[in-house]
């Protein structure tokens, strides 16, 4: 489409989503049939060298910030998106939504629940502001064939569903302490505060909000080099399990919820498998272009399908069916859906899958505080959503 409406982008935590998110902007032209498009005209960090990527690597960058709130002030910038460690989200995260401008923001959306609770009051407050939450691992095509089929209830009943995000990079000690393993900057929530959203996006969208969670959380590695010679305590959790009872309607069914730092072997590895009486299915990562399926009839035969998943976006592309999706066109995917909603408020043009919400992030909040008492107590906290 000629005429394109542009958004005119900040981009306050210049790491590297920031990053992905410049190298998204500058394949648009990979999208076809939509009516806009980001430019990022303004970046803050605290960090040069952060921004001087920026500088040099993105030319529609007319601005350079080491103060968020310079940025906040320019009033050619409509739209940021923010990745600051989560200590920072509530403050950060507020003023933005304060200033009238619209916010992708990183999970989980503040450190805690009270700082969750702050950020959700100035959203009830400015409600012309849209905010979404990061999330791309769901636009991969054989994600959103899982999803397809659970809006059209293939499944039958639900027996049971496990969903995860797994890395592995942690497993070598040597590597050098971030603020990740800090409970200061990072929360107590360890892991599950910074991967978890991941795994609950879908889940949510579902409406399988658990109902009880025992959790079981590890802290594997306990101290790493901090960089300067010394040997500095690791103080948050690096794996965690979820074991949840999900109920909805008259089907109830057990729910496992995993976020690891420390799984061998992975070295980014988003999955969710739904197990039901009609039809079985898995997608995961590690094998993109892949999807298993185990349809199911009484009296039938019981064999699991391995089918390739052709290029099939949420939003088209000018990339044919026969080739492979992979991490990069899913944050495209992403970020074609934030903008979509930000251009189309009312009706996107692609109204079928959107990004993560706020009160979704606020719903992994809830989990996870719940998760956090389950581990202290070794016991199985249930959980009152209306409340």
């Amino acid at each position: 489409m000629s005429d394109k409406r542009i958004i005119r982008f900040g981009v306050i935590g210049c790491g590297l989503m920031g990053k992905e998110f410049a190298s998204a902007a500058a394949r648009w032209c990979h999208l076809t049939d939509i009516d806009f498009a980001p430019k990022i005209i303004a970046v803050c960090d605290a960090n040069p060298t952060a921004t001087a990527w920026f500088t040099d690597n993105v030319p529609s960058v007319e601005a350079v910030y080491n103060d968020y709130k310079g940025l906040l002030a320019n009033p050619d910038v409509e739209a940021i998106y923010c990745a600051v460690p989560h200590n920072l989200h509530a403050q950060i995260y507020i003023d933005i939504i304060q200033s009238g401008k619209h916010l992708l923001g990183e999970k989980p959306f503040g450190i805690d629940q009270e700082a969750n609770r702050d950020i959700m009051k100035a959203l009830e407050e400015n409600p012309q502001v849209i905010v979404r939450c990061s999330s791309e691992f769901p636009f991969y095509p054989g994600a959103q064939q899982l999803i397809e089929w659970v809006r059209d209830q293939k499944f039958g009943k639900i027996i049971e569903v496990e969903a995860g995000f797994w890395h592995s990079s942690d497993l070598d000690p040597t590597k050098v302490i971030n603020w990740k393993r800090r409970i200061a900057t990072n929360g107590e929530y360890g892991c599950m505060g910074d991967l978890g959203m991941h795994v609950l996006h879908l889940p949510l969208r579902f409406g399988w909000k658990p109902r009880s969670v025992r959790a079981l959380l590890s802290q594997i590695v306990h101290e790493r080099p901090d960089g300067k010679g010394n040997i500095v305590p690791c103080e948050t959790w690096d794996n965690a399990i979820l074991a949840c009872e999900v109920e909805q309607g008259d089907n109830q069914f057990p729910m496992v919820l995993s976020t690891k730092r420390i799984a061998p072997g992975h070295a980014n590895t988003w999955f969710i498998r739904i197990i039901g009486t009609e039809l079985s299915a898995e997608f995961t990562t590690k094998n993109p272009k892949q999807i298993s399926y185990l349809p199911y009839k009484p009296g039938g035969v019981q064999a699991w399908h391995i089918a390739d998943a052709p290029y099939k976006s949420v939003y088209s592309t000018i990339t044919g069916g026969i080739f492979e999706f992979g991490f990069s066109d899913s944050i495209l995917q992403m970020w074609a859906a934030f903008c979509d909603e930000l251009v189309h408020r009312e009706s996107p043009l692609r109204p079928s899958f959107y990004c993560a919400t706020p009160e979704e992030a606020a719903h992994s909040h809830v989990l996870f505080t719940a998760a956090l008492a389950s581990n202290r107590t070794g016991e199985t906290i249930s959980i009152d959503w209306r409340n």
